[in-house]
């Protein structure tokens, strides 16, 4: 099959640091290679991969501070894929509503994998206007802000399952791993950990976006004896830095589409205490996995439930739902089907 993966060119793929879009497009553009598939990658040209690269500008959007107007690459993008949209079977964009004006109005099957949270009006009035439009949800949660939607399938993430995996070494902390911003409760994570007497260790990005709420509300927590700061990790840093965790925290307070940082725990065998918010229930089994819990006080409790969880269980449990290879399946099934009524004949209104 001839396949197009667009993704977002904030990041390069995969990313080097933060950048959770643009690894799943990694992890998805590699298992379609290696599943023997024809794969061009729209990407910035400081990514590497197995596919095809076309590279829609120099370097990843966020290294180069003299952008200005970043929509303007995003629409170039869009126009040059479309002038090459007869050279692919299915064309899978990750870039949110971009393509859907354009490539309504054209024959090659494509398809948008919605990546963030759908939770705010101007969303629904753009994705409305394209109700024919096939769309790919990363969670059934997700869909709820707009659930009449041509919601074809929910695909969950999945990555290589030898990306990350579990480390001999002693849990001795508490990991927060990803972004700093308030939906995210870094502050909460500092909290528990308090409460819980145990040292926390925070992996995190701290988007511009975010740098006041970061100088103002959590930089005066990381003064605290228990906290240790250390900035973004890679991909290389994740086993050990995950494995020495007792559990992972994820205290999140808005309706998180996916949460990649849970399954990257999962792999390294590490149990994850998230708050009941958007996919969190369709990501942790409860007592297996993790503790899905409502509150501050009710993660502080499940803390003493953590020795009944089995790490080599967790692994297991990853291999089974969270894999690139059963990610991959899922979307080529959803390729097959819009390809499949893309060729059928369409029935034309007769009028008398």
């Amino acid at each position: 099959m001839r396949i197009a993966q667009v993704s977002p060119l904030f990041e390069a793929v995969p990313p080097k640091l933060y950048g959770g879009t643009e690894r799943v497009v990694h992890s998805l553009t590699e298992e379609l290679v290696a599943m023997g598939h024809d794969v061009t990658l729209f990407a910035s040209g400081d990514s590497i991969t197995s596919a095809t690269l076309a590279p829609m500008r120099r370097e990843a959007l966020r290294l180069d501070p003299t952008v200005r107007d970043w929509i303007a690459y995003y629409m170039r993008m869009v126009e040059l894929i479309y002038r090459r949209a007869d050279e692919f079977d299915v064309i899978h964009f990750h870039i949110d509503y971009f393509p859907l004006s354009l490539f309504s109005r054209q024959r090659t099957p494509f398809l948008t994998t919605l990546h963030g949270r759908l939770d705010l009006p101007e969303f629904k009035e753009i994705y409305e206007t394209f109700p024919r439009a096939p769309f790919v949800s990363i969670s059934n949660s997700q869909r709820r802000p707009i659930p009449n939607l041509n919601w074809v399938r929910t695909v969950l993430h999945g990555m290589p399952a030898r990306r990350l995996t579990p480390q001999p070494v002693k849990p001795s902390y508490f990991a927060f791993l990803g972004r700093i911003s308030p939906e995210k409760g870094v502050d909460r994570a500092i909290k528990i950990a308090a409460r819980a007497g145990v040292k926390l260790k925070i992996a995190a990005k701290v988007d511009v976006a975010d740098r006041e709420y970061y100088e103002s509300e959590i930089r005066p927590l990381l003064k605290q004896g228990h906290v240790e700061f250390i900035g973004e990790i890679d991909d290389s840093q994740k086993p050990a830095f995950l494995s020495g965790a007792h559990a992972l925290l994820f205290p999140i307070d808005w309706p998180e589409p996916f949460g990649l940082v849970m399954i990257e725990a999962m792999a390294c065998g590490t149990p994850v205490i998230a708050y009941n918010c958007g996919s969190v229930p369709e990501v942790i089994d409860h007592g297996v996995t993790g503790f899905i819990v409502p509150d501050e006080d009710s993660a502080v409790s499940a803390i003493s439930r953590l020795s009944e969880l089995d790490r080599a269980a967790i692994r297991r449990r990853f291999e089974q739902r969270f894999t690139a290879r059963r990610m991959a399946q899922d979307y080529l099934d959803v390729y097959e089907e819009l390809i499949e009524e893309a060729t059928m004949p369409r029935l034309r209104a007769v009028t008398a």
